[in-house]
């Protein structure tokens, strides 16, 4: 554990400087290659991409930013119990380069592979470093939450400078390099977090000890089952697609991806709710945690159209033009980063100012699906303008980034705060899983409506996202004191 008294890093311990870049590296490649992701799908073979149809090309990107969150549950659970956080950072981090690498290769099949060791190393990374910042800290340490927002700051200047590097390179130079970029930042990052280890001191070094021999026996046991079903399930797959019984095709994975969801959500709730030897007050909470949930899953699946229909449209009916100079339609996905850094201080303030009158946590989460729904009835009018083939400004996606944005703080934050204070202290850390998996919900929803972009019209589409965005942050205001009543005291 890193000495308290250790202020060389703007008053905090100097390894979360070694974190902070980890992050800003691991998060430039990610929101880089996001970026571009969709584009590349749909982009003509002549230009250099893949040539495919939306419907298939959404399909892609929702089963991988699907996974890419979905994936947090085991790669937590082997760094918790194997690994430790910190050789899952290290072994996470060089799957992410190593993947961004492989999608830089002209060949497809190896383009796709990369996308797999990208969600697998993504899984190993994003859910362990930011148990690493906490346990730099001691228990009474005030400096943690303090440490958490420069922490996101660290996310917030990678995703911010990303799309503006890794777009220009790949819609104005080539996609693979594009991509290529996305595998040096994180190869840099890597390279900074293995030298900056040492600064660390005991945080994240070790894996939690078994609490008995037989509890060791039976974490190796459901490893090797584990391992065991994914290596069956994959060769399986493999030999029916290769034998022409049932091919893979990108519809048929997001199907079964659904499925795989549904049932996973389905245990872990039921597991939750129905077993357990819970409290009254907890059993409670936990239902508290399933509307919030389900409220968080809504509004992933709009939010998270950033990369995947918003894109098209940025690129298909926006005028990409900016003090008569052209920019790549990418450089829109900086939007919503730069907004936060702007907007996060003022509803910081806003809370604070409101004090015991600010809105509860269900509460906040409504508005955040109001605002998501806004910024789709701006979105909207725009695709109405640009029905006949017209060009609209670029302040119809500016004014829905920031619409979007102003939700994502209403949301994010206050969910991820209100998970830690609901979540019974026994599994605390399967509800910050559970967390993930909500945006991997959302994820997966996000994708499946960008799939029908430009099957079904363009402001159809936004006109349903936007309504059933804000019709669901209506009906949460009016339970939203119910479901307070549950939350047993927390606010």
């Amino acid at each position: 554990m890193t000495r308290p008294q250790d202020t060389r890093f703007f008053g905090h311990p100097v390894g979360l400087s070694t974190l902070f870049f980890t992050e800003m590296w691991e998060r430039f490649g990610y929101y880089g290659m996001r970026a571009l992701l969709i584009l590349f799908l749909v982009a003509p073979v002549s230009g250099g991409g893949m040539g495919l149809d939306v419907l298939t090309a959404g399909s892609i990107y929702g089963i991988y930013t699907a996974s890419v969150y979905l994936w947090s549950l085991p790669g937590g659970w082997l760094a918790d119990r194997f690994l430790g956080q910190r050789n899952a950072v290290l072994y996470g981090g060089i799957l992410i380069a190593i993947g961004y690498f492989m999608l830089a290769a002209t060949d497809a099949g190896v383009f796709y592979a990369g996308l797999s060791v990208v969600v697998a190393g993504t899984g190993l990374l994003k859910p362990n470093i930011s148990t690493i910042v906490g346990q730099l800290y001691g228990a009474t340490d005030p400096r943690r939450d303090s440490a958490f927002s420069i922490f996101y700051m660290g996310i917030n200047v990678g995703a911010t400078i990303a799309p503006l590097i890794c777009g220009y390179v790949g819609q104005r130079i080539n996609w693979h390099w594009g991509f290529a970029i996305s595998g040096i930042g994180m190869t840099l990052g890597v390279i900074q977090y293995w030298f900056g280890q040492r600064n660390l001191g005991e945080a994240g070094l070790h894996a939690v000890p078994p609490e008995s021999p037989e509890d060791a026996a039976s974490q190796r046991k459901i490893l090797r089952i584990g391992l065991l079903v994914v290596t069956l399930v994959a060769a399986a797959m493999t030999a029916l697609h290769l034998s022409g019984t049932l091919p893979l095709t990108a519809i048929l994975l997001v199907n079964a991806l659904g499925v795989l969801l549904f049932v996973i959500v389905a245990l872990l709730f039921a597991a939750m709710l129905l077993g357990g030897n819970w409290t009254p007050v907890e059993r409670k909470r936990l239902a508290a945690i399933l509307v919030l949930f389900v409220a968080a899953s809504l509004f992933w699946s709009a939010f998270e159209q950033a990369g995947s229909s918003l894109n098209l449209f940025a690129e298909r009916s926006t005028d990409n033009h900016m003090l008569g100079l052209p920019f790549p339609s990418s450089w829109f996905q900086s939007l919503n980063s730069f907004f936060i850094v702007a907007v996060a201080p003022i509803l910081a303030w806003l809370w604070i100012r409101l004090g015991t009158r600010q809105p509860s946590s269900p509460a906040k989460f409504a508005l955040g699906l109001v605002f998501v729904g806004t910024g789709y009835v701006v979105l909207m009018f725009g695709a109405l303008l640009s029905a006949g083939g017209a060009k609209v400004t670029p302040l119809f996606l500016v004014v829905t980034y920031l619409c979007h944005t102003v939700g994502e703080l209403c949301l994010s934050p206050v969910g991820l705060s209100a998970i830690t204070k609901l979540a019974p202290v026994r599994i605390g850390s399967l509800m910050m899983g559970v967390w993930f998996v909500s945006i991997s919900v959302g994820n997966y929803l996000g994708g499946r409506l960008a799939s029908v972009y430009g099957t079904l019209p363009v402001p159809v589409l936004f006109g349903l996202v936007a309504g059933f965005s804000i019709v669901a942050g209506l009906c949460l205001f009016v339970i939203a004191k119910p479901v307070s009543r549950l939350m047993g005291g927390v606010k």
